[in-house]
């Protein structure tokens, strides 16, 4: 007993995760595994989840670096964790959000959270990604890359691991880059921006400049190395660090684009196991990641003979934070308890490009150095009765958001919520689950800058409150799994921004959403499986903004589906067609920017054959009848290209026809 308190106040003290495979899937969350394996196409973490995922979307930007959407929900209203770390995006845009910091060449596995069921983390509103990278192993191991496809895309990979049971190592590089890709109508991102601009000239000077119309879309460079040290027996020290450079990354219906994007990402870990029969796990992670994000007009028209007059938004945030969790298991109890702090500093400035002068004064800064506090204790217990499964979680934060120019907000809230599962029989099990969260505003929401020195923040907004109800039914049969969700999210304090406000558009609103997803998998014999999903949500504002008239929420992806046949034609050697559909977006919320978008569908096919134990090969074509099609609107909390007013915003078009191949040695 005396050791079981030394060490929680030992720890006290410190503080003062395409076509991916599926594992069982909890109450809240679906795990998807194998992901460096399976995510072949590209690096893009956002893209490999909503194929495989129903309710998951995908936000499309460029052709890397593209955005995740759970349920209907995005930017801080999920969380994202890798390995446990916290990184955030330093672009008010969301050009870097934080599942770009990361590739799937890295991944292992990524549990995906669906609604307010993570007490561990700072700000899981209605959702998460939890990210878990490769581990070292002992022996030797090495992993080999090579991808090609087309548009000029290459990517070349390696990873190598290997240790003794007392010491591990890992070091994992890649590298990728791609031309422009073109659309189905064999439009690059240069031809569709320009095609817009024809219809609205007044945007003329966010064309490319001719020189740079058929420069490559971007370049992607990144590293990881851990280092995993048994201390003592029981005991290992666990040290990782993830650097990842991205240069002259392509947004064409933004006005701007990233000169370059870098991030990095350090942690510490001392993990303990089986202190005593009861006192399982004592796990202690200090972590620190930034960001550095410059994007500019100095490819666009507008930045004039050789780019004098571009003018460049620098962004640069860091994420600092500790976590000390303690498990228990105690006459069938399994108990955790931690404690969580952190600290986000966030940073941006304007200046012309070339001269790295300021503006002019009083806008010369897009955010004034605002800074985000928290601490928090949490806490999850869980308990079997037979076939009954409860688990019970609670977190209490304390948090504050400044700038240099404001009062410091503080913000406190409970959080808590019950999962619990029925297995009336072997086969068959229904679960139930309800909780309550929050997520504070961020620095954009409350104090962003624009370059003409209006604040379209707005600095007295409120935290939003996530109060939700998930249910659901799960059998696995020798012939078909089948599992069907339905959940109805109550918004209190919904953070929304209204367009056409030049100053505080942010507001306060209240809202709901409701939907449902069903996955099924029907076995055909032993080496034929159809794997399907459907999902589909609706959100509504409690009342319409002011001076309006719609109570459509935005962001709300229509009816969208997907099927798949899959023939393992010999072992480990697989053949897949799939295909990918969404239904037309016509609930839209107009007023705020949104369009309506037609129902699309495509085809993917690849074959994976393995060769052997060390060598297999991908062959596949996406979208293989060369549909033209768009995946995500246009709300206007991300600035995109318009002439304004009532003009439509511009749409980013998906790939077209796609080939791509890799080739895979394992050692």
């Amino acid at each position: 007993m005396k050791k079981e308190i030394f060490l929680s106040l030992l720890g006290t003290t410190f503080l003062c995760a395409a076509d991916l495979q599926l594992s069982a899937i909890s109450v809240e969350s679906t795990t998807l595994t194998d992901v460096a394996q399976n995510a072949q196409t590209s690096a893009d973490v956002a893209q490999a989840l909503s194929d495989s995922i129903p309710g998951v979307d995908m936000i499309r930007r460029s052709g890397i670096a593209n955005d995740v959407l759970i349920r209907g929900q995005k930017r801080d209203n999920i969380t994202v964790e890798v390995d446990g770390t916290r990184t955030y995006g330093a672009c008010v845009n969301r050009m870097d959000p934080p599942v770009s910091h990361v590739v799937a060449n890295q991944i292992e596995s990524i549990k995906v959270i669906e609604g307010p069921y993570d007490v561990t983390s700072f700000g899981t509103l209605s959702g998460g990604l939890k990210i878990t990278t490769k581990k070292p192993l002992k022996g030797f191991h090495a992993n080999i890359d090579f991808g090609y496809g087309s548009w000029n895309y290459k990517k070349y990979g390696a990873t190598i691991s290997g240790g003794t049971q007392r010491v591990r190592m890992l070091v994992t590089a890649s590298k990728e880059s791609s031309d422009q890709y073109r659309d189905g109508n064999g439009n690059t991102f240069a031809q569709q921006l320009d095609k817009f601009i024809l219809t609205n000239p007044g945007i003329a000077g966010t064309a490319y400049k001719p020189e740079y119309k058929d420069m490559q879309a971007y370049e992607k460079k990144s590293a990881m190395a851990k280092a995993f040290i048994q201390t003592f027996e029981e005991q290992e020290l666990r040290l990782s660090v993830t650097a990842n450079r991205s240069d002259n990354v392509l947004y064409p219906n933004s006005k701007m684009d990233a000169d370059y994007d870098d991030s990095n990402i350090y942690s510490l870990v001392y993990n303990i196991d089986n202190i005593t029969n009861n006192y399982k796990n004592i796990n202690f992670e200090y972590y620190y990641s930034n960001v550095d994000h410059p994007m500019s007009t100095y490819y666009r028209t507008v930045s004039g003979a050789a780019s004098l007059n571009s003018i460049t938004n620098h962004l640069q945030t860091s994420m600092r934070g500790a976590k000390l969790k303690n498990s228990f298991k105690m006459n069938g109890y399994r108990l955790l308890v931690g404690l969580d702090t952190s600290k986000r500093t966030w940073d941006g400035s304007y200046y012309k490009t070339i001269t790295q002068l300021p503006l002019p004064a009083g806008d010369s800064k897009s955010i004034r150095n605002a800074v985000t506090k928290n601490m928090a204790l949490f806490s999850e217990l869980s308990k079997s009765y037979g076939a009954f499964n409860v688990t019970l979680g609670a977190r209490y934060d304390d948090s504050s958001v400044k700038d240099e120019l404001s009062e410091k907000r503080s913000y406190h809230s409970l959080g808590a919520n019950i999962m619990t599962s029925y297995n009336f029989s072997k086969e068959n099990k229904i679960f139930f689950g309800f909780g309550q969260a929050y997520r504070l505003p961020d620095a954009r929401e409350l104090y962003f800058i624009s370059k003409t020195g209006a604040v379209i923040g707005t600095p007295t907004l409120n935290q939003t409150k996530n109060q939700e109800l998930d249910l659901g039914y799960e059998t696995q049969q020798d012939l078909f799994d089948l599992k069907a969700k339905l959940f109805y999210s109550k918004l209190s304090d919904y953070i929304y921004i209204q367009k056409n406000i030049t100053t505080h558009a942010f507001r306060n609103i209240d809202a709901y959403i409701y939907g449902g997803e069903i996955t099924a998998s029907l076995y055909m014999g032993d080496n034929i499986t159809l794997d399907m999903g459907v999902a589909y949500k609706q959100g509504k504002k409690d009342a319409p903004l002011p001076s309006q008239t719609g109570r459509n929420l935005a962001d709300m992806a229509p009816l969208r589906a997907n099927i798949a046949f899959n023939y393992e034609y010999m072992n480990n050697s697989i053949f897949k067609v799939e295909l990918l559909a969404s239904k037309r977006w016509d609930r839209i919320d107009a007023e705020n920017g949104e369009q309506v978008i037609a129902g699309w569908g495509i085809v993917n096919t690849k074959i994976k054959h393995t060769f052997n134990r060390h060598i297999n090969i991908t062959l596949g074509v996406n979208n293989l009848l060369n549909k033209t099609y768009v995946r995500n609107n246009t709300y206007a909390d991300l600035t995109l290209i318009t002439q304004g007013g009532t003009s439509d915003i511009m749409l980013m078009n998906e790939p077209g026809r796609y080939y791509y191949t890799n080739l895979n040695f394992k050692f």
